[in-house]
Parts: C-alpha cells; structure tokens; sequence
C-alpha cells in the first residue's frame, strides 16, 4: 500500500517537474501564445457586439485589434509627451543624482573604509561586461518587434476561428462531458475578460487618484508618474511598489524635502486603501477567486518562467485553472485548495453600490 502511495507521489513530482520544464523551455512560442489567448478573450465581447449588427467576423477581429492599438498608441504618446517634459529638466535630475551618488560614495568610504577609487574600479567593470549591450539591445527589440506581430496574428486567428477552435476542443471529450465542457469553455471566458476589463477600468481610477494626489504634493511630471504607476498595476503586489519606489526617486532628485516624500507616501497608502476597499470591490470583484499565498505563488513561478509576460498572465492563467478544477469532480480539491472561502462583502463597497442603486432607482 505504502509502495502504490510513493509511487503515485513520484509520478505527480514528474510530472509536475517535466510541465514547468516544457514552459520555460517552450517559452519563445508559448509567451505570445498565452497572451494573445488572454488578450482575444478581453476583445472577444467587442468583436461579437460587431458582428451582431452584421459586421462581417473578419472585419470584426480587425476592427477589434485597431482599438486594441488604438489604446495602446494613446498610452504610449502620453508617456512620450511627458518624458519629453522632463527631458527638459534633465540637466538638473542629472545634477541631483550624481550628488546622491558621491554622498552615498562618501558614506561607504565613512562607514566600511572602501575609497571612491575602487568603488569606480568596480563600476568600470561591471560596465565593461557589457561590452556587447548595443548589439544585445537590438536584438531584444527585434525579438519584441517579431512578438508583437505574432501576438496580433494570434489574437486575429482566436477570435475568427473560435467556433472552430471550440469544436475541436468539444470533440476531443465524450458526448455525456459535453455540457460540462462548454460550461468550462464559457466560465474560463467570461473570468478573463472580466478580471481584465475591470483591471482596465481600475488602471484608469488609479491614473486620476495619483495625477491628483502627486501634483496636490508638488511632484514635477506628476501626469507622467500618474500614468505609469497605474499601468504597472499590471503587474499585482510588485507594480505598484515599483512605481512609487520611482516616483520617490524622482522626488528625491527634483530637490523636494521631507513634506514632499511623506506626501508620496501618504498618497500612496490611500490609493492603496481606495483601491483594496472601494475599487477592487466595485470594479474588478471576486472573478478570480484565489487566496493571496497561490497568488504570490502564481507570480514568483510565472516570473521565473516568462518573466515579465509571465508577471501579468500569472492571475488569469491560475484563474482559468482553477474553473478547470472547480468542474472535475478529482481536482475539486486543488481548486479549493487555490480559492479563498467567501466572505461577505466589504461593507464600504456595499454601501457605495447601495447609493448608486438608489439614485440610479
């Protein structure tokens, strides 16, 4: 009996081992893959709302992928713009940085007797090992570029064959699965485009909480430090940490004191508390159920394997998992094991909805 047991145990861990083994490796086709299937399921709503006003399938995918662009473009030039606002203060970021710099060298020559001298040997050689970064830099945006198109050619072919996708995946299961499959099919769906379309939708409220909050403190650019603290909200837990990590940099740099790095920070704990009890709740909910230990656990793996595309797709991707055991019955209790126990909702976010209910009524 114990035997049976061990080897059962043995055969899960290789399986498991030979599973994250064939995503890291199978990552330069699997990454633009996995986020084109994401990103169709986001558009796949728009595309269909087209074609019922009797646009045709294919004119419906393009279209879709043009306001795809369309938004990205948007973010993009905003970005661009207000680098190019603080490009013209670079002179004195620059100035600033490097006084940081020489106080910090100052600091370690004090404190643990290594001179400036050698603190510049060793930059000098760590810059020296990237010899080759022009040429590595090129190839990288090549490799960009080539994912970029296949994530479009992708997302075009998910959502003009996806009836043909489906009855393919409907025909690999027995006709009594069925329902349950299609079931599945319409649930994984409906939760990646709901945890996606309200994850834009809070980048949004998040972009007009940090514009006020950074230019009520003072930050220079704050529409710029707005945008990308929101946009790496992308990215759960790390995202948001990075951009006010940057945007304290950066006020750090502009000369601003003591009031003005608290400001950040004060601005940052209450969005942070908007976000969790108000935002969250209204906006994106509980679609992808998952307790907080999976969802660490889902970005360090997702990070370790696809890097950043793995970061963003790490919470959709478990979600969807998670349908697939809540609906076999022998994975029922990993799904349990990935969810979270509901709970009532929050009580601020209820009674906002109980407000807009009423004057809505």
């Amino acid at each position: 009996m114990h035997h049976i047991t061990i080897n059962k145990s043995v055969n899960v861990l290789l399986f498991l081992f030979l599973f994250f083994a064939s995503l890291y490796f199978a990552r330069p086709f699997l990454e633009p893959f996995a986020l084109a299937a994401v990103i169709a399921m986001l558009l796949l709503p728009l595309s269909k709302n087209m074609e019922k006003r009797g646009v045709n399938r294919a004119l419906a995918a393009l279209l879709s992928l043009f306001v795809l662009l369309l938004a990205i473009s948007g973010i993009i030039a905003l970005l661009i713009w207000q680098i190019s606002d603080i490009a013209s203060d670079f002179n004195e970021m620059k100035r600033k940085v490097l006084e940081i710099i020489h106080n910090v060298q100052g600091y370690l020559n004090i404190k643990f007797g290594i001179t400036e001298a050698e603190q510049k040997k060793f930059l000098d050689s760590t810059q020296s090992s990237g010899s080759g970064g022009v040429t590595r830099m090129l190839s990288n945006t090549m490799t960009v570029l080539i994912d970029l198109i296949l994530v479009l050619v992708y997302i075009f072919i998910f959502i003009y064959f996806r009836h043909h996708l489906k009855r393919f995946v409907l025909k690999l299961v027995a006709p009594a699965q069925i329902p349950k499959t299609e079931k599945i099919i319409h649930d994984s769906t409906q939760v990646s485009y709901k945890y996606l379309s309200g994850l834009t939708m809070m980048i949004v409220i998040l972009w007009i909480l940090y514009g006020i909050g950074f230019s009520l403190v003072g930050i220079n650019n704050a529409l710029f430090f707005a945008i990308l603290c929101g946009v790496l909200e992308i990215i759960p837990f790390v995202g948001n940490l990075t951009g006010t990590s940057i945007t304290l940099l950066m006020a750090i740099t502009q000369g601003g004191g003591g009031g003005m790095i608290v400001g950040v920070l004060l601005t940052y704990f209450f969005v942070q508390f908007v976000q969790t009890y108000i935002i969250e709740p209204l906006v994106v909910g509980a679609e992808v159920n998952i307790n907080p230990l999976f969802t660490i656990i889902a970005l360090v793996v997702g990070e370790l394997l696809w890097g950043i595309v793995g970061l963003i797709l790490a919470i959709p991707l478990l979600g969807m998992f998670k349908i697939v055991c809540d609906n076999i019955e022998i994975l029922k209790p990993y799904g349990f094991l990935i969810g979270e126990e509901k709970r009532k909702r929050t009580e601020i976010a209820h009674k906002i909805k109980t407000v807009f209910k009423k004057s809505s009524a």
